[in-house]
Formats: structure tokens, sequence, C-alpha cells
């Protein structure tokens, strides 16, 4: 199933399926914020080394396929597969935008 995402939520996930962490961390507003796995990373520098970090630890496949928005956040569930624990999982990618970029998500199973 093929779900229409808002533009810079499609960016984010076709540079993710690209590993490709500049690329990633230019969808976020300079400050904005990501947590994952209990960790939080403020700032674009901190999100690009985030994802640098995960893309080369682990090789995955990340697939939307469902969205809601709520009280301006989208929620995006995904299939994550790859070669790390618990593979394959579902997770949530609630993200908040502010204009044409991603202010702060959040990824939780």
């Amino acid at each position: 199933m093929s779900i229409e995402l808002p533009k810079v939520i499609d960016t984010y996930f076709s540079a993710d399926k690209k590993g490709n962490a500049q690329a990633i961390s230019e969808c976020f507003t300079e400050d904005a914020t990501v947590i994952d796995e209990g960790n939080s990373y403020t700032g674009r520098d901190a999100i690009r080394q985030w994802m640098a970090n995960a893309s080369t630890k682990y090789t995955y496949t990340v697939e939307p396929f469902a969205m809601t928005e709520e009280n301006g956040r989208f929620v995006i569930t995904s299939r994550l597969v790859g070669n790390f624990p618990g593979s394959p999982v579902d997770l949530r990618y609630v993200f908040v935008l502010s204009g044409d970029k991603v202010a702060k998500l959040e990824i939780a199973p």
C-alpha cells in the first residue's frame, strides 16, 4: 500500500533509504529534536551524527505503511527490517512540522 506523505516527511524517508545522514539532517529545523531509543538529539549536527551512527551500526530498510494526523502531529507507522535485535518491528514516527521542516521527531514502538 502506498501512502502520500507530506513532502518533508517523504524526503526524510527517501534519504533514510539511501543512508544519507546529511540529507536527513537538512529535513530538520536548526534547533530540532529527535528522540530515539530513549536518547535525545538536538540540532542538525547532532541529528546528522545520530543517523550516521545508526546507518553504520545496522543494515535496515524502513517502509511507511500508515499515516494519521493528530493535533498537528503526523504519526507514520513503518515496518523496520534489518540486522538488529527484534527485527522486524513496526515503529511509530511522530513528526511535528514547522513550515516545511521537521521541528521534532520521536520514534517509538
